[in-house]
């Protein structure tokens, strides 16, 4: 709403302008008139009769009316216009128009060098054409190579320069996942969170299912990412934009990547192999997974720790059991065990891609211990 009262603002000191230029029309005197033979014509009094130049602004109205006209439409029919763009734009304009300034002279050098017989109106057409040429050469070529316009003149660039925390790009398999709005609630990440709008259609497909299960979860990621708008504490945003590049690319996780380097934001997924992809695409990645096991209960040999036995392991006298986070125990000497509450002590401890495992032995019951300290 802002940007059309600009525009109406805009097209009304325009209208005002001409206005002005058309009640200004003026008549001054010009050059003696001249007869056929080339003479001055005299009046009564002998005196050269002086013509009279009409000073219309019909030109300059309709010159003024057209590039207004040409600047609004612009402004109109680009509505999703980049920055670095606009300053390639103006800088490439810059420098023509100073390279232009520059040769104007040699123009007027080489007529006279040369003595080639050209009127003054030409050469100031020349000039002109001379100049739009340049402009448009160096524009074109600021846009075309403008990442690489740092390595010829220092400190002048068109990258996108983000201040403060960079956003988090979600995609489908984290919304779902959902502990990523646990993580943003303790306040551990604090960054803007950034839903494009290809990753809530494929929620929205995933919800509209046949399949039960998928049905399920599209739900769940669309329940999680209301609750997460609901929340103060949590700043996201469904970004609506249509890029280019993100519209040439097949594939929403090949969107996820060129949006999120488009954006200079970090990708948030549980996805292994997106996560592989995206680093390979010199892309920030954020694993919820990965940042789970890095969390998990740093077990170091000779402690001692509590565990229940759930099931039997794939060895004899193994047994199984699970910390709090999820960290598969396994403990030599209680496969007969199981139900029961025991006392281990740690003797290693396994990092794999599906998390961590720890192996202890069996010290005795932890029903029997706490008896032991409370009679003492």
């Amino acid at each position: 709403m802002l940007i059309w009262v600009f525009r109406t603002i805009f097209i009304i000191v325009i209208a005002a302008v001409l206005f002005v230029s058309l009640s200004s029309e003026s008549i001054s005197e010009g050059d003696p008139v001249l007869d056929e033979n080339g003479r001055p014509v005299l009046d009564k009094y002998g005196k050269p009769v002086l013509g009279f130049e009409r000073t219309s602004f019909w030109v300059i109205f309709w010159s003024g009316l057209g590039m207004s006209a040409f600047v609004f439409l612009l402004d109109v029919l680009t509505p999703k216009k980049k920055l670095s763009a606009l300053a390639g734009v103006f800088f490439g304009l810059l420098v023509g128009m100073l390279v232009s300034w520059a040769l104007a002279p040699v123009v007027d050098m080489i007529k006279d060098t040369y003595d080639i017989a050209i009127k003054d109106e030409a050469v100031i057409a020349i000039k002109g054409t001379l100049g739009i040429c340049i402009c448009y050469v160096v524009i074109s070529i600021v846009m075309r190579t403008k990442d690489d316009v740092r390595f010829v003149i220092p400190y002048v660039e068109f990258a996108k320069q983000t201040k403060g925390a960079r956003p988090l790009v979600l995609d489908t398999s984290v919304i779902i996942d959902g502990r990523i709005a646990d993580l943003c609630q303790s306040r551990l990440f604090d960054a803007p969170l950034i839903v494009p709008r290809f990753v809530l259609n494929e929620l929205q497909l995933i919800a509209d299912s046949s399949d039960k299960l998928k049905r399920n979860r599209g739900r769940r990621g669309l329940d999680i990412l209301n609750k997460m708008q609901e929340n103060s504490t949590m700043e996201v945003e469904i970004d609506e934009s249509s890029i280019a590049e993100v519209e040439d690319v097949k594939g929403v996780d090949q969107k996820l990547i060129v949006f999120t380097k488009n954006c200079n934001g970090r990708l948030a997924t549980t996805d292994y192999n997106l996560s592989k992809v995206a680093q390979v695409r010199e892309v920030d990645v954020l694993n919820i997974n990965d940042l789970a096991n890095s969390l998990k209960v740093v077990a170091l040999p000779g402690e001692t720790m509590e565990i229940k036995i759930i099931k039997p392991g794939e060895e004899p006298e193994q047994g199984i059991g699970y910390l709090a986070d999820g960290t598969m125990v396994v403990v030599e000497g209680a496969r007969n065990k199981i139900g029961r509450e025991l006392v281990i002590s740690v003797t290693s401890s396994l990092q794999t891609a599906q998390g961590k495992m720890i192996f202890g032995k069996f010290e005795g019951f932890l029903q029997e211990r706490n008896n032991s300290r409370s009679r003492s």
